[in-house]
């Protein structure tokens, strides 16, 4: 299998697992945390990102914009959510989560640490800060690459 093939694979594997519903469902139960399972992607991309348009939002979660706004009307209903004017174009609402979102989302990754601790605990230390290391390395520039295809590789090698 060619090396590219193979990191496929594993981006893949790694996409499988933080996408699994009974995965997140579990992490919910862990943290007492009472939510929709479905909502918990949604909250947790628009605290990585601070702040995105529903449509930005829906790209990155594979969505429609039609589920994802129902879904974010559900956020919004919870108070996890606030919709933020756009500094760049006053017609765009920015969803961000609020301060109750964001202690939810606190309350998930504590138990998700611990979670993850928990796999790497036979880990030396120097291979944890390796893996980080390479994967921060590895997405650098990698969303160029894949919004600019076939062309922006030629047009670099060029």
């Amino acid at each position: 299998m060619h090396w590219t093939d193979k990191l496929h694979a594993i981006l893949m594997g790694v996409s499988d697992l933080t996408n699994r519903i009974d995965i997140d469902a579990r992490l919910l139960a862990a943290s007492n945390v009472k939510l929709d399972r479905a909502l918990l992607p949604l909250l947790s991309r628009l605290a990585l990102h601070e702040q995105m348009s529903t449509v930005e939002l829906a790209n990155l979660v594979g969505r429609d914009h039609s589920t994802v706004s129902r879904q974010l009307a559900k956020l919004e209903d919870l108070a996890l959510i606030e919709r933020v004017p756009s500094s760049g174009d006053r017609r765009v609402r920015m969803i961000c989560p609020s301060a109750k979102g964001k202690a939810l989302l606190g309350a998930v990754a504590k138990v998700r640490r611990q979670w993850i601790e928990a796999h790497f605990r036979d880990w030396p230390r120097e291979d944890i800060d390796q893996l980080i290391s390479l994967t921060g390395k590895m997405m650098e520039g990698l969303d160029e690459v894949s919004l600019g295809g076939i062309e922006m590789i030629e047009t670099r090698s060029a």
